[in-house]
């Protein structure tokens, strides 16, 4: 048997996941963090991106996307606290090229810079569910 972490990913509108992991990945501001179990204690904030569990008894990495938040690693349970976290499943497709679009319309015709930041940070957030869906695509055809 693998040794495993518990994992909690929640959000403010719900609880994603809680169970056991072998392995962690998650996207931190500085780039992606492999959290194995015993891992050091460690507080950072997160990206939007996906955070990526490989699960006890499953070949594929269960995805979920999350919109921003903080990571907090104890030897035995790592924690997401996520502004907003999707199901990798439940991700949009058709919805995250809307909104990556309409961002980026926002910024060529930006009136203020607090417009401006606001678009960026919609663009940011389509990109890394787009990516999240793509990363989903690869894994399920493999």
């Amino acid at each position: 048997m693998a040794m495993t972490v518990h994992v909690d990913v929640v959000s403010a509108e719900a609880a994603i996941f809680s169970g056991l992991a072998e392995v962690v990945i998650v996207p931190g501001e500085a780039g992606e963090l492999g959290i194995y179990p015993r891992h050091a204690p460690l507080l950072t904030r997160i990206k939007p991106g996906s955070v990526r569990l490989k699960l006890p008894d499953q070949a594929e990495e269960t995805l979920i996307y999350v919109s921003g938040g903080m990571l907090e690693v104890q030897p035995n349970v790592v924690t997401v606290l996520a502004d907003t976290a999707i199901r990798g499943a439940d991700l949009d497709e058709a919805r995250a090229l809307e909104a990556k679009h309409s961002a980026e319309e926002a910024m060529k015709n930006r009136t203020s810079e607090i417009d401006y930041a606001m678009a960026q940070a919609e663009l940011s957030e389509a990109i890394a569910q787009l990516q999240a869906i793509s990363k989903m695509r690869k894994t399920s055809t493999h």
